[in-house]
């Protein structure tokens, strides 16, 4: 029985592709802080739809590995869910410009007061595809060192009652699988880490590898 995997005996690539419909008319509904609400017009050839989605500049989060092969996770107190999360160090791509790399990497410093000597790409994804434009860059970085005592970030908010531990990845990917854990990031993030991991970490892409999903700014 063909599983629609094969034509002709070929596999056929499984690949996402940049395929934009025209947009006949936008509107901002709801400008926000960080992201706004907007409503499109979009041609699909056969017909007219209006969408409305959340337009949004992207974030990193970062799985983090020490030498014992342990994850670090943070617990955050996340409003619209009304829950504290276990995830990885993560933030906003609001700094115009930035190279993703280097928002992470502030991200690591202020969230968990540490610096990684390396970095790869680890996976991409949309977090909500259906309902917003934020395209999520997750690395991975090891080779940890701490930062400074006078450098360190003051954290406020939610981010003051940030709690840090070190789990190791095969629990880490355990509590994903019962549904313990259920941050998009350390989902996919922590998932991702442990596929790549069995195969002798050849999937790592450099850090700067190219990313045409993020949001081009204006």
């Amino acid at each position: 029985m063909s599983d629609g995997t094969q034509v002709s005996g070929s596999p056929v690539a499984v690949v996402d592709v940049l395929a934009p419909r025209q947009v006949l008319g936008h509107e901002v509904l709801v400008e926000g802080r960080i992201f706004d609400l907007v409503r499109d017009e979009v041609d699909l050839d056969h017909t007219v739809v209006h969408r409305e989605y959340v337009d949004h500049p992207g974030a990193v989060a970062v799985i983090v590995l020490d030498e014992d092969d342990r994850v670090l996770l943070l617990k955050q107190y996340r409003h619209p869910v009304r829950r504290e999360l276990w995830e990885p160090p993560a933030g906003l791509l609001d700094v115009a410009g930035e190279p993703a790399q280097v928002g992470a990497a502030r991200e690591l410093a202020e969230e968990a007061d540490l610096v990684a000597r390396t970095w790869h790409t680890l996976v991409d994804y949309y977090t909500t595809p259906g309902g917003n434009n934020e395209a999520l860059r997750v690395f991975l970085a090891r080779d940890l060192s701490p930062v400074p005592d006078d450098q360190r970030h003051v954290r406020e908010d939610e981010e003051r009652d940030i709690e840090l531990r070190w789990v190791s990845l095969d629990d880490a990917a355990a509590a994903v699988l019962r549904g313990d854990v259920h941050n998009p990031s350390a989902v996919v993030g922590v998932l991702a880490a442990v596929t790549s991991r069995a195969g002798g970490w050849t999937s790592l892409r450099p850090a700067d590898a190219p990313w045409p999903e993020r949001r081009q700014q204006a």
